[in-house]
């Protein structure tokens, strides 16, 4: 059975959208899926499914969520192989050795306009660095993000996709935990 990662966008953020993770957790179970484990309060969870693409295991998490849970929030579900291929294919090796937590991977619903990394370039205000790669955009954010007006929105709007990121450290130990076998 494949492993799968599910990261969802904007849950226990603020006091908004609150998700304990073991009703999610519970809500993965009973939905049939394995061995599904949370990382971190913020929503990524990884579990084993069968027979289902990444859209349509978006699509029944989406409405079971909001159905079961009463949160309606975007799911964003790559398998784990997927996500060893965001993890090879970063463009900022560097930046992932020594300032992991300035390194953001955001993954979006749907694959970026390929003449879209120019108009993200034009939307940057500081000193943030972006690269879009399919449904993953990778930026470097040298001055953090709480200050950076290059934000989720701005990012969103500029592309037309949804998306919701997480820095490099928990890209990796996401990366980690979907190659465990065990699950």
């Amino acid at each position: 059975m494949p492993n799968y990662i599910a990261l969802l966008r904007g849950i226990n953020v603020g006091g908004h959208n609150a998700v304990a993770m073991s009703d999610l957790r519970g809500l993965f179970a009973d939905l049939g899926f394995a061995g599904a484990t949370t990382l971190l309060q913020s929503g990524n969870i990884v579990f084993k499914a069968t027979g289902k693409t990444s859209n349509a295991l978006e699509s029944l998490l989406e409405k079971e969520t909001a159905r079961r849970l009463g949160v309606s929030v975007d799911y964003i579900v790559r398998s784990a192989s997927e996500w060893a291929k965001v993890v090879a294919a970063n463009p900022f090796p560097k930046e992932a050795k020594e300032d992991p937590g300035h390194l953001i991977v955001m993954s979006l619903k749907r694959a970026a306009p390929a003449k879209s990394g120019s108009a993200l370039e034009a939307s940057i205000k500081g000193r943030e660095t972006v690269h879009a790669a399919g449904k993953h955009l990778y930026i470097v954010y040298p001055d953090g993000m709480g200050t950076s007006k290059f934000t989720g929105a701005v990012i969103e709007k500029v592309l037309g996709a949804r998306g919701t990121a997480r820095n490099w450290n928990t890209v990796l130990k996401l990366l980690a935990l979907s190659q465990k076998s065990e699950l």
